[in-house]
């Protein structure tokens, strides 16, 4: 097997998210926490959250998505911005995410937050713009990349709204966006080709 972009990525989350989860202290070094940016400088935290997951399940859901999706994504950004681009693709993609948490919640010191899904989601949504009529398994239901997109960001916003849960549901909302705008910003075309595609829908059920 290769080791990619994307393997390495997912080798490295998965070690350093596990050996975090019998160790607080790792996870207090290397967590999302707005405070410790804003009073003590550690801007790292925008990064190595996204290496730190609550718990397996959390862990296995984005690396799985990452493994189906990241590897279609490396050949297309690495043909337009090579492996570094990529890799900073997806790094920046955890940070930026994060960044209207942080405004948020810069003196909240009860607030925490991790994952890749940040990440994750902006190489999902980068693929959706390729393919927006490819068939999605959603909990083994086939559903059109498209229409999940669509179901999938207005539950993100009603969420982030409603709040009352610990899913940073605005890392998911704008980890998406990101995915989108820097996609289109990095190759244009890719949005007429998106048009064209909508419509002339096909399934694959």
């Amino acid at each position: 097997m290769e080791l990619t972009i994307t393997l390495v990525i997912i080798l490295l989350t998965t070690l350093i998210s596990l050996t975090a989860m019998n160790n607080e202290k790792i996870i207090n070094d290397l967590i999302f926490w707005p405070p410790m940016i804003q009073k003590r400088k550690q801007y790292y935290r925008f990064v190595t959250s996204g290496f730190l997951h609550a718990d397996f399940g959390h862990l296995a859901f984005n690396m799985i998505t990452l493994y189906f999706f990241g590897r279609v994504m490396e050949d297309f950004f690495i043909t337009h911005i090579g492996k570094i681009g990529y890799l900073l693709f997806y790094l920046a993609g955890i940070a930026v995410s994060e960044i209207p948490s942080y405004i948020k919640n810069r003196n909240n010191y009860h607030y925490r937050s991790l994952g890749a899904s940040g990440a994750v989601t902006a190489i999902l949504f980068s693929f959706i713009l390729l393919a927006p009529w490819e068939t999605l398994y959603v909990f083994f239901f086939p559903v059109p990349a498209i229409i999940f997109a669509v179901l999938y960001i207005g539950y993100t916003i009603y969420m982030n709204n409603k709040g009352g849960d610990y899913i940073n549901h605005s890392a998911h909302l704008w980890g998406a966006i990101y995915g989108i705008v820097f996609t289109l910003v990095m190759q244009p075309g890719v949005l007429p080709h998106f048009v064209q595609q909508l419509l002339h829908p096909h399934f694959n059920f």
